[in-house]
């Protein structure tokens, strides 16, 4: 593989490296601004295609693609370099990009979002491996300022472009923003990253991914469709369940013996890892869960535009990079643990601030709790995987690394399910299922549920929030106080 440069070389965006790095960080913002772009769009994506019950799996279906995908990248990276890989994952990104911006229906929509999260799956981690190929260790520090800012920039660009889009052009447009940085992106690193491959023969493990994707979709599915498709306690609930329960206990038994598993045995046995993944699943409950009910409530409920709501929920992606770009600091003076736990702290207050949100709030409350629960997450997510990695030798940092992207993931893919399940539930109990549109409720809201009746659902959700919330503070005191790194 190719070997970092020395540092005489630069590491600013006019340096030699410079282009690759511009190349990382444009293939970064087609995730970043992603992931705050259609959540401002929901409700005008409902009110078009219908379908407010099944909205949810936009995000799940994304996360769930990404996640499964992502160690099959990471193996054949180390088959065939990241090139090829991260120019595979812009284009596929690419193309699901136009194909949901042509989308006829809230199934296709979902479809082509699964398009898009196999293309991200390859994007994310390819773009972190090529940065540690290209630069040294004491580089890295300043180079994760440059893909921090991304985030911090597409924390207002991505909510500002989502709204302006849904209210003076259309929700398909912002999807068109994707084409454009994926091509720019693909044409520089084409042009400037080369790297030498040893080749390097691995098995990979297409069962594991397999049984686990199965698995894990028929129970996102059961969480989903639950008290809405069908009854909890009915025949067709319970045979989802059983049955996906069924796929992930041979997905285990595959992975015992699996000679290079999806995910190896060896990383769940460490108390630094079992804490440090919950936490990560907590942290993706959170980030990705409340992007998806934050903006409708302050567009339904509130009764505010999709730029405004935007501009609401950019609190969190904002606060996050903020909080992160200071975490190096911190832990370095108190500890990995320590800035965990005040980052917790941060993010269940910030979730607590959510339960005093009602129809007689006004966006700037909804705002600044947001900011709260980001900078929670930065402090969080931030010194819980240095953690992780730092204790293990450059063999297994990759997977270590890989294995807590994959927890996040399948944090916001369940967690966006559980979410979708308690605000169902919910509009059920009152008599109504939220899965039509403005016009089957004839009261002009966007998600077809009457605004009073939505924020009970989402007050609901917001509850279900502040429970993540402690549970991730338990996840982080599982860490050790004390961390022997083996670096």
């Amino acid at each position: 593989m190719s070997q970092p440069t020395p540092a005489s070389a630069g590491v600013g965006l006019r340096s030699e490296r410079g282009p690759v790095l511009g190349s990382v960080m444009l293939g970064t913002a087609l995730i970043a601004l992603d992931a705050t772009i259609l959540a401002t769009a929901v409700p005008s994506v409902v009110s078009d295609l219908g379908g407010f019950a099944q909205f949810p799996w936009l995000f799940s279906i994304y996360v769930l693609a990404q996640a499964v995908s992502v160690p099959i990248y990471g193996k054949l990276a180390d088959q065939i370099g990241r090139k090829p890989i991260m120019l595979f994952g812009i284009g596929l990104f690419v193309l699901g990009s136009i194909l949901c911006g042509i989308a006829w229906s809230m199934p296709a929509l979902i479809g082509f979002r699964a398009v898009q999260g196999l293309g991200a799956g390859a994007i994310g981690p390819m773009g972190m491996t090529i940065i540690g190929d290209i630069y040294s260790v004491a580089e890295r520090a300043k180079v994760q300022g440059y893909v921090a800012s991304v985030w911090g920039i597409s924390s207002v660009v991505g909510p500002t472009l989502g709204g302006v889009f849904t209210d003076f052009i259309s929700w398909r447009a912002i999807f068109a923003v994707n084409i454009p940085l994926g091509v720019i992106a693909a044409w520089m690193l084409w042009r400037n990253f080369d790297e030498s491959v040893t080749a390097t023969k691995h098995k990979i493990d297409f069962a594991g991914a397999a049984t686990l994707a199965v698995g894990t979709s028929l129970i996102i599915l059961g969480l989903l469709e639950g008290g809405v498709l069908w009854q909890w306690s009915s025949p067709p609930s319970v045979l989802i369940f059983v049955v996906g329960a069924v796929v992930l206990v041979l997905f285990v038994i595959i992975e015992r013996h699996a000679s290079e598993p999806v995910l190896p045995g060896w990383a769940f046995t460490r108390r630094i890892f079992v804490g440090v993944y919950i936490a990560a699943m907590a942290v993706g409950v959170l980030t990705l869960g409340l992007s998806s009910y934050v903006p409708m409530f302050v567009q339904e409920v509130l009764g505010t535009s999709a730029l405004i709501a935007g501009f609401a929920l950019a609190g969190m992606t904002l606060g996050w990079p903020v909080a992160a770009s200071q975490a190096g600091k911190i832990y370095l003076r108190i500890g990995f643990r320590n800035t965990a736990l005040i980052g917790g702290v941060f993010g269940l207050v910030g979730t607590a601030s959510l339960l005093l949100l009602g129809p007689g709030s006004s966006p700037v409350q909804v705002g600044l709790s947001c900011v709260v629960i980001g900078i929670g997450m930065g402090l969080i997510a931030s010194p819980t995987l240095v953690a992780a990695q730092a204790v293990v030798g450059w063999q297994q940092r990759g997977v270590v690394t890989a294995t807590n992207m994959f927890a996040r993931s399948m944090g916001s893919a369940v967690g966006t399910a559980v979410f979708g399940a308690i605000a169902n539930a919910t509009l059920s109990r009152h008599g109504v299922v939220g899965s039509g549109s403005s016009h089957e409720a004839g009261n002009g809201a966007a998600s077809g549920v009457p605004p009073l009746l939505l924020s009970d659902a989402v007050h609901q959700v917001f509850l279900g929030a502040v429970v993540i919330g402690v549970l991730m503070l338990v996840a982080i005191m599982i860490i050790p106080r004390r961390i022997e790194t083996a670096e």
